[in-house]
């Protein structure tokens, strides 16, 4: 996938976890000579121990420049992307939840978490991007609290610290030149996909197109018992060249905003 010993730890550590994206890229490479990650996106919080600014600095050490960034004001978060002077590795997407706009109850839960975080992890962002969740088992009961309030809140609870999806670069697919011929594709191997906004988010006219599954449901050990609950999910983007004839790198917010539904519960 990369010369970047984190890109490869944290793609190794998303499929391990979620089948269906090993089954969906085994299928591409069955008919392309490469299957291209554009990006990866990955999920933190605003506290200045643990903010966007810290997960990106293994990016940074590796030759990566911010280059965008974006409010998504119903779901209280905030995002940067950043890009490779080496422009054969995927792009990152890192977003984080703005703690205070949440309730009281949410803020203690979360800000409870991030004082457990182990210093080691505090001290090494390297390690802290897959550490997962290293505050301790979590509580069906909780889970259910936040997610009334935020799945994002909710999802980070459980999983903590982990890629949150990675995503194919449909333009240099041999077999599909759209989305949508992308997402006949996957509904006739059996996979769902997130339709919140229509199945294509964006247009040619944004620059950007992109479709991704629905989260895998994995089993998850609670404090009350195993439940299964979504984890991760696999986007596919295509992207349109701007006024100077290049491909548009950056992210289109409105599209982004349905994206992030990949892992609701009713997705």
């Amino acid at each position: 996938m990369s010369h970047i010993i984190i890109l490869e730890d944290l793609w190794q550590q998303y499929v391990d976890t979620n089948p269906h994206v090993q089954k969906i890229y085994d299928l591409f490479c069955d008919h392309n000579a490469q299957v291209i990650n554009d990006h990866i996106a990955l999920r933190t919080i605003n506290d200045p121990r643990i903010n966007l600014d810290v997960l990106a600095k293994p990016f940074i050490d590796e030759g990566y420049f911010e280059n965008g960034d974006y409010h998504f004001e119903a779901k209280k978060l905030y995002a940067k992307h950043y890009e490779c002077s080496d422009t054969s590795q995927p792009k990152i997407f890192i977003s984080q939840l703005l703690l205070e706009e949440l309730s009281p109850f949410a803020q203690k839960t979360i800000n409870e978490c991030i004082n457990k975080i182990p210093q080691d992890l505090l001290d090494h962002p390297q390690k802290l991007l897959l550490s997962g969740n290293s505050w301790g088992k979590p509580s069906h009961e909780v889970y259910q609290k936040l997610l009334a309030e935020s799945e994002y809140a909710a999802w980070f609870y459980v999983f903590g610290f982990r890629a949150n999806h990675f995503t194919v670069f449909i333009n240099a697919l041999d077999q599909f030149d759209e989305v949508h011929e992308v997402n006949t594709f996957l509904k006739k191997h059996g996979f769902d996909l997130n339709s919140s906004g229509g199945e294509v988010k964006g247009t040619p006219r944004d620059l950007l197109e992109q479709s991704s599954t629905k989260s895998g449901m994995i089993k998850v050990e609670f404090t009350e018992g195993t439940k299964e609950i979504p984890c991760c999910y696999y986007e596919f983007a295509k992207r349109y060249p701007d006024h100077t004839g290049k491909l548009y790198q950056g992210f289109v917010a409105a599209s982004a905003d349905k994206i992030f539904e990949s892992t609701n519960v009713n997705a």
